[in-house]
């Protein structure tokens, strides 16, 4: 029984899960670092890609003009603004590419990063599953044993079935007694204290002189009878 309320309260998927939460929490963290910076190279190319429409409309509106006018000075002027600006939007246009190449390997990373939270919250999602059937199926187990329990005590002796519920409600009420070791707190038992149980008749209750739990006396508890007398415990 005790087995089974352990399932229950704390399903053997429970650790990972704990774990997986906190894994996912920091790959969440990372995520959004990343999108931060995804976007970041996005708004900046955004930027120069309006810079260069800017320098582009500019450049038009400077050709037309000078193909409008007859003054040598201001075609002059016109032609150095031209030849500036065709600088500048060759400038552009390679940081353009640059962070065109950055923004691909932003979203790159961005998403490698999603695969990783995604592959940790589907098992997240698969052992909490697995958990919840495991603790149902606890449950379920616990109820079983809990009637066989009740079917059993109730054919007790109304004392003894008193004194094991007394004995319960601070620990283990009964145990097995197995190669002259108490099965509640696992204490081989001394030569005398052997002895003693022993001598205890079968309708006798029979306790561990450790712990004070009900010893369950069975073939396998080292009691067969010895030279001073005894009972053989079948």
């Amino acid at each position: 029984m005790k087995a089974a309320e352990t399932a229950r309260t704390n399903p053997p998927q429970a650790a990972r899960v704990k774990e997986l939460i906190e894994h996912r929490n920091a790959l969440g963290r990372e995520l959004v670092s990343r999108t931060n910076a995804r976007d970041d190279v996005v708004s900046e190319l955004r930027r120069i890609e309006g810079d260069i429409d800017v320098a582009r409309k500019r450049r038009e509106r400077d050709e037309q003009r000078l193909g409008q006018t007859a003054i040598a000075r201001d075609a002059l002027a016109m032609q150095e603004e031209i030849a500036a600006l065709g600088n500048r939007i060759d400038q552009l246009e390679t940081l353009e590419l640059e962070l065109m190449e950055r923004r691909d390997e932003a979203e790159a990373a961005l998403a490698e990063q999603q695969a990783l939270l995604d592959e940790t919250t589907g098992e997240g999602r698969r052992l909490s599953e697995e958990a919840k059937q495991a603790v149902a199926s606890a449950a379920r187990e616990l109820a079983e044993l809990e009637r066989d329990r009740e079917a059993l005590t109730g054919r007790l002796p109304a004392d003894l079935r008193s004194e094991y519920e007394r004995l319960a409600a601070r620990g283990i009420g009964a145990a097995l007694f197995t190669r002259t070791t108490c099965g509640a707190c696992r204490m081989t038992l001394s030569p005398s204290d052997i002895s003693a149980v022993r001598a205890t008749p079968l309708d006798e209750v029979a306790h561990c002189p450790e712990c004070g739990t009900i010893l369950v006396r069975t073939n396998e508890s080292g009691l067969n009878a010895s030279a001073e007398g005894g009972v053989r415990f079948e």
